[in-house]
């Protein structure tokens, strides 16, 4: 069993040395899985419960199949998801959170939980940012 707390510090320790942001450190590419453009958001629907690839496609508005796919693959491959085939007629592929992706999921949602809250305050800075009002702020 992992001991998150303490991987947490191990990993802010890591940073704080530099490591994670080396070219070759292994964590960068996990990183990347998880916090791809729909990485974050499989990764926060799977937080819900078990679900069938197409369930997934219908709550992740814009994601291709092919894109939903390579991202599953991905985190499947990390650890993060598991993918159960189900022997039946129709088959059919259900995927669910592994313990470590439950807890990588849940801070993720704290990130998306902090977005959301946050939402307005964003979006009024970036109306009163845009290209052609230099001046303004």
């Amino acid at each position: 069993m992992v001991d998150l707390e303490s991987a947490s510090h191990r990993f802010s320790e890591k940073v704080r040395r530099g490591e994670v942001l080396q070219a070759d450190c292994p964590s960068r590419e996990i990183l990347q899985h998880m916090t791809s453009r729909w990485g974050v958001l499989v990764m926060v629907v799977l937080l819900e419960g078990t679900h069938r690839f197409s369930e997934l496609r219908r709550k992740i508005g814009g994601v291709s199949e092919k894109m939903l796919a390579h991202t599953l693959q991905r985190l499947e491959g990390d650890g993060l998801v598991r993918r159960v085939a189900r022997p039946v007629v129709p088959p059919y592929v259900e995927y669910s959170l592994t313990p470590l992706g439950t807890a990588a999921a849940a801070k993720l949602e704290i990130v998306v939980d902090w977005i959301e809250d946050n939402l307005s305050a964003i979006l009024a800075f970036r109306r009163a940012h845009e290209p052609g009002d230099e001046g303004q702020a």
